[in-house]
């Protein structure tokens, strides 16, 4: 699919009903810091991809903005992936992406960051919905190998919800990007799914903590899944249901600084998605030590198990929560 080049972006997003279509470029903020780029990892080579890169249909990404404005958000239940990403001033943003099922509506919508592109490029040219960027970064988005789905003239897959504030009201209409869900083979994350394993230790909570943001996991037996709260508040669906993941996957990752910052001057935290680390898989009401190995930016992340065997995974919806591995979570 051919990947639209981004306009720049001068004036305001558009402004529309859920229903009405959009007119105008989403406004990018100022660029900071220089305009290096990040170093390029070679692509993997391996038979698998190879033979299906070019049948397999794209996930859609979308980045959801997670500040207490923005709640209740809206399909993030039908993600089989979300992604909880550090973001400036010691918040967090979600990146929800979509394989197996298109809700009607994703968002709030919100801008993207460096180290989405290093994230995104363990799936096959995926689809990747934001509300803007950095000047500085649109290059990089340009040349990323992904099709960048922004808000624009080109599209009416975005609507404002008028009776939320900017800019915390724009929604995705996944509908109106790709004719349908891509289905699991593209959900080329690493993941494996089967069996719980032996051992672990029984857990029925766990809370991880950013400076200004809170994440808790609350095992329920009845559902057979975990509660998701955020900022000590139950995290609920649009239409007022829980959150609740099968598998938590809290992954322990360097986290830098960027080459781009906001415009009051807070740098952008870059997560380190390649390389290795320490990880807690939550499922079935408890926890396993694992260690986390990501060798290239093109491969997805296996786990493994104190045993040294891969960790498998509930099946179900997995949150992936990054935590900076040189500080408390």
């Amino acid at each position: 699919m051919r990947r639209r080049k981004h306009r720049r972006r001068g004036g305001a997003l558009l402004t529309a009903a859920l229903a009405a279509s959009l007119g105008a470029a989403c406004t990018a903020g100022p660029g900071a810091g220089d305009d290096r780029r990040a170093p390029e990892v070679e692509r993997s080579q391996t038979a698998e991809r190879s033979q299906t890169a070019e049948s397999r249909a794209p996930v859609l990404a979308v980045k959801v903005d997670n500040v207490p404005a923005s709640r209740p958000q809206s399909g993030l239940a039908a993600a089989d992936v979300v992604y909880v990403e550090p973001v400036e001033a010691g918040l967090s943003r979600l990146m929800a992406v979509y394989a197996t099922e298109l809700p009607e509506t994703v968002g709030p919508v919100r801008s993207a960051r460096e180290s989405d592109l290093e994230l995104l490029r363990q799936f096959d040219r995926p689809t990747l919905a934001f509300s803007g960027a950095q000047g500085k970064l649109l290059p990089l988005i340009d040349e990323a190998p992904l099709r960048a789905e922004p808000p624009g003239e080109e599209t009416d897959a975005y609507v404002r919800d008028e009776d939320r504030a900017a800019p915390h009201n724009l929604y995705l209409r996944p509908g109106r990007l790709l004719p349908g869900p891509s289905g699991p083979d593209a959900l080329t994350t690493g993941f494996r799914y089967g069996e719980a394993p032996g051992g672990g230790r029984a857990e029925p909570s766990r809370t991880v903590r950013y400076p200004s943001a809170s994440f808790g996991f609350t095992w329920s037996e009845s559902r057979d899944r975990w509660l998701v709260a955020m900022d000590g508040a139950p995290a609920r669906t649009a239409d007022g249901g829980r959150l609740a993941p099968a598998t938590v996957v809290v992954q322990h990752v360097k986290v830098r600084e960027s080459a781009f910052g906001d415009f009051r001057g807070n740098n952008s935290p870059y997560v380190e998605s390649v390389g290795s680390g320490a990880a807690e898989v939550l499922r079935d009401g408890r926890a396993y030590d694992a260690t986390w190995k990501r060798g290239a930016a093109a491969d997805g992340t296996s786990f493994t198990g104190e045993d040294g065997a891969p960790l498998e995974f509930a099946e179900g919806q997995v949150w992936v929560v990054f935590v900076d591995a040189a500080k408390e979570s």
